[in-house]
């Protein structure tokens, strides 16, 4: 350390420094406390006090510490910084610092920079018809509410992805290191490339305690902890104690060290030649007490450097006048008469140490992305189409056909850099390697002479972690780009609670008229159910689509496209969206290919509708039966079955539905897409049975249909938790969702049929007979399985509704 950086701070710049520090934690225990008498210019008194005490201090003090200090440093090198706060716990402090520095009340104008805006800060926090306890969407700056722990870092790297003027101080704290998600995002800087990327600077919170435990990491000496992370790539730097008198010097030292260390790997990659070697990135260790500067003892019992801080100290302040005698004085203790004028304004000089203008981390401009949000430029889809002369003749790979445009994607937004595609090893194996002739993985390791589509400024980011690529992805779309995440379906669920997280996230940004729109969470889930021919049950697993069911209507969307084209115009359809997550299901097998891209536009413009070329009504009447199908496997099925009845049955009259958004199928009033009543009944009948074949659970459809006038006329099958290492058919034989079983199906729930057509189910029970026979014997499926093409021709059109 050179004494030009030791001398960075002045004596004087520290002490202006500590009262801004007392500042933030005075309003940040005035919000978990107080409803009044926010200056304490009155004894306090309990009517004073909140009823319900809510909100958590042990971590916030360090969180304040750490935003002060990230302040001098942003006047002094004039730096964006965007601030995240990993411990979710920790919203009053980033409350309390976005209204120090101005840019809270620039936002909420009712809350502004006096006495009676103080006390409306303090009432509404964690108070009904107020804000949350955590960094939320309602904060400024924030694109990470830290509700559920593990996913501060991978965000924070997303955030840097692209943004080569960008410095991600992401705050970790020792709780949140604990979980899977935090561990591995430590190798997000593998992919961090500093030629054309930000930086991230990880700061640790070690503050020895979570709820009601010691952390891990909290216990490990500073040996263990500087061996740890100098392993996974970071020269750690230390701050530790608990007078703030040193700690103020230490933590500037270290941070002018750090920022002075990330110049230097950045500097030296933008003006290399060749590649570079992955640098080591510096990170801070910050070890300070919980709930530092708050009361040492309540009771005579240890709070402060303990668990009894992590939420609230003080309890029952309005019962209990020896804690209401103790929380008064652990309030003045910050001295707010020094802090704040006659008004209840910041004084002067200490308003001075905020950054200004975009500089202030709660008005970057990276914290509300939608600002910052470009289009994307977009090939035509309809330049990919795959050529369908008749419905079925046809077999291409539908994600292979994808890849090509994804290919375009990449390609035309080369120069933009503001799109990635994410996933976990997957691209090549989800079909998606036409991607591969435009970029290649990212990649900074060392590679060696025989390896393939690896390179330093790689557009594709594949990791082994559902977690990294979904943070990744959540990152980089919160701070403005855009972005496409192939996942094996199965697995997709790893990031359940990712995707929870994110919803919530785009629900209440979407009410506040300050957050600019962002690009949508763009699903593509194959490898899917039905296909799973060397892997078997553990791979089985359609259920990701149940939950994302489950969000506020108008954010999320789930598509089945049935062939090559029409997954094409949704892809197209969903990367022209914005705040919303879409779910796309397709199968990478080869596969019968049944519109033409027109007819395919028109279909999935409508998201659902009638195959009137497939089906045997006659035009103006109504059908005996409906087969409907939802999913590229259960549309082969059905039409398969469709066949069979036409064969046995050549009076019955089968009308065929497909359906490729599912949202078609709620009421228009649950949905935006939801189908009225009336188009309803009018491509389902109202009393006419209806054989549903459906990619997933057949409960899904029930329950999105239970409404309806003939939901008791529904008949569905799809997944029913039955699966091995099998056949293609086998697999939809083993959930009796294959043709054999829709035609009995049909020919059961249509009335007087049954007997009427009972040699034809004798026939196709007997088929099913001979197909287990012959795939335990040969381990193939029966030729008239695997050669069976579709036989009509085209009669009539696609009819949407």
């Amino acid at each position: 350390m050179t004494n030009k950086q030791q001398a960075s701070a002045s004596a004087g710049d520290l002490d202006l420094l500590d009262r801004y520090w007392r500042a933030a934690n005075y309003l940040s225990v005035g919000q978990i406390y107080l409803l009044d008498n926010p200056l304490l210019r009155e004894p306090l008194r309990p009517e004073h006090i909140k009823p319900r005490l809510l909100g958590h201090w042990g971590t916030t003090p360090g969180l304040n510490f750490i935003y002060a200090h990230l302040n001098r440093a942003i006047r002094m090198l004039d730096l964006s910084v965007l601030y995240i706060c990993g411990p979710g716990h920790g919203g009053p402090g980033m409350v309390a610092n976005t209204y120090l520095e101005g840019s809270y009340s620039e936002i909420y104008p009712n809350i502004g920079r006096d006495a009676d805006g103080l006390r409306k800060l303090f009432r509404q926090f964690s108070f009904p018809g107020g804000i949350p306890s955590h960094a939320a969407p309602e904060t400024p700056g924030s694109i990470h509410e830290g509700g559920e722990l593990g996913y501060a870092l991978v965000h924070a790297y997303g955030a840097a992805l692209d943004n080569p003027d960008l410095i991600v101080a992401c705050v970790v704290g020792d709780g949140e290191a604990e979980t899977g998600p935090l561990a591995a995002s430590w190798h997000s800087n593998k992919f961090l490339n500093p030629a054309h990327d930000g930086a991230v600077l990880p700061i640790l919170h070690l503050n020895g305690y979570k709820i009601a435990n010691p952390t891990v990491l909290g216990r490990m000496r500073d040996e263990e902890i500087r061996d740890l992370f100098r392993g996974l790539g970071h020269e750690p730097l230390f701050v530790e104690g608990d007078d703030p008198k040193t700690m103020h010097r230490i933590m500037a030292d270290a941070l002018d060290v750090a920022l002075a260390s990330i110049r230097s790997i950045q500097q030296h990659a933008r003006e290399a030649t060749t590649t570079i070697a992955r640098p080591c990135w510096p990170m801070i260790v910050l070890r300070s007490p919980k709930g530092w500067t708050g009361p040492k003892e309540v009771d005579g019992l240890k709070v402060e450097g303990f668990w009894r801080a992590h939420q609230v100290p003080v309890a029952n302040c309005r019962e209990n006048p020896a804690h209401l005698k103790v929380l008064e004085g652990w309030m003045k203790s910050y001295a707010p008469e020094e802090l704040f004028d006659a008004n209840g304004t910041l004084v002067a000089e200490l308003q001075a140490l905020a950054p200004s203008g975009d500089r202030r981390m709660g008005a970057n401009p990276h914290g509300n992305g939608g600002l910052l949000k470009r289009e994307l430029k977009l090939p035509d889809f309809r330049s990919f189409a795959v050529e369908v002369k008749e419905p079925g003749k046809t077999v291409a790979e539908a994600t292979r056909e994808l890849g090509k445009f994804l290919r375009d994607v990449v390609r035309l937004n080369a120069e933009a850099r503001n799109f990635r595609i994410m996933g976990p090893d997957e691209t090549a194996s989800n079909r998606l390697d036409a991607v591969f002739e435009a970029t290649e993985r990212v990649w900074m390791e060392p590679t060696e002479p025989y390896d393939v589509h690896l390179a330093q400024n790689g557009r594709v980011m594949e990791v082994l972690s559902e977690h990294l690529c979904q943070g990744w992805l959540e990152g980089y779309l919160l701070t403005g780009r855009h972005g496409f995440f192939s996942c094996y379906e199965a697995f997709i669920h790893i990031v359940d609670s990712m995707f929870n997280q994110h919803a919530k996230w785009l629900k209440v940004s979407r009410e506040l008229t300050w957050r600019r729109p962002i690009a949508s969470l763009n699903y593509l889930l194959t490898s899917h159910v039905w296909r799973q021919d060397h892997n078997g049950f553990s791979h089985q697993d359609p259920g990701f689509v149940d939950l994302v069911i489950n969000k506020k209507a108008d954010i999320v969307r789930v598509y089945f496209p049935p062939d090559a084209n029409t997954l094409l115009w949704v892809a197209d359809h969903c990367l022209r969206t914005y705040d919303r997550i879409n779910v796309i299901v397709a199968g990478k097998q080869p596969a019968p290919q049944w519109l033409t891209m027109q007819d395919a536009a028109t279909h999935c413009d409508a998201g659902i509708g009638i195959w009137s070329w497939a089906g045997t009504e006659s035009s103006g009447g109504e059908p005996d039966v409906v087969m409907a199908c939802a999913g590229d496997v259960p549309t082969v099925e059905t039409l398969a079955a469709v066949d069979l009845l036409r064969k046995a049955l050549p009076d019955l009259k089968i009308r065929v539905v497909n359906v490729v958004d599912l949202m078609t199928l709620q009421p228009k009033e649950q949905h935006p897409h939801g189908l009225s009543d009336r188009d309803f009944d009018s491509l389902f009948t109202r009393d006419k049975p209806v054989i549903f074949a459906y990619h997933g659970y057949p409960y899904l459809i029930h329950r999105l249909t239970y409404s309806r006038t003939n939901h008791a006329g529904m008949h569905v099958r799809g997944f029913d938790e039955e699966g091995t290492t099998t056949t293609p058919f086998d697999m939809v034989v083993l959930n009796e969702l294959d043709r054999f079983h829709l035609a009995i199906e049909a020919i059961e729930r249509v009335p007087d049929l049954a007997t009427k057509a009972a040699h034809a189910k004798q026939q196709f029970r007997d088929a099913l007979l001979r197909h287990s026979r012959y795939v335990r014997e040969h381990g193939e499926d029966m030729p008239e399985i695997r050669n069976w093409e579709w036989p009509y021709g085209t009669v009539g059109t696609t009819t949407p509704q």
